[in-house]
């Protein structure tokens, strides 16, 4: 089995993440809108304040990223909230787990947060599995949370404390 090699993001991998976020399969479970443009990507991958973006190759080939956003109100300076996505094509290889444990561990041990943050669609069991695994707890599920597919769905707010 190929190794997989987090690395933060770069301008290079505009074009193969805005390749994977398109397909259709993506779509049921990420709070995005079909057919990304280049654009989007292209600012997406760009350095902000507060803001890392980190992938997963494999062979070479991007596999998955998360996103990493620190809260940038001194009062909420403690907290960080994250995105995740992988590949269909790289699916059940530890390509999630790999994520989480690089951003939990730059989180941590890097920017001094105490509480990480996520939302997940209630119905969607294996990152609620995954997000469990690493330590995160459900803490309140918002009813009617975002409009999929033409329906409206429940989501989970999870957190991981320090």
């Amino acid at each position: 089995m190929s190794e997989i090699v987090i690395r933060h993001v770069e301008a290079r991998d505009a074009e193969p993440l805005r390749l994977m976020s398109a397909q259709p399969e993506m779509y049921h479970h990420l709070l995005q809108l079909p057919y990304p443009s280049q654009e989007l990507w292209q600012e997406r991958v760009k350095p902000q304040p507060g803001r890392r973006m980190l992938v997963a190759t494999i062979d070479g080939e991007v596999a998955g990223h998360i996103g990493i956003h620190v809260e940038q109100n001194p009062r909420r300076s403690h907290a960080a909230e994250f995105g995740l996505a992988v590949s269909p094509a790289f699916r059940q290889r530890g390509v999630a787990s790999a994520l989480m444990k690089a951003m939990i561990d730059v989180c941590e041990n890097w920017l001094r947060i105490e509480r990480i943050e996520l939302s997940v669609y209630a119905d969607n069991e294996a990152a609620v599995a995954l997000y469990r695994k690493h330590g995160f707890e459900i803490e309140g599920t918002a009813k009617k949370y975002a409009l999929r597919n033409g329906e409206l769905v429940d989501s989970y707010f999870m957190a991981r404390m320090k």
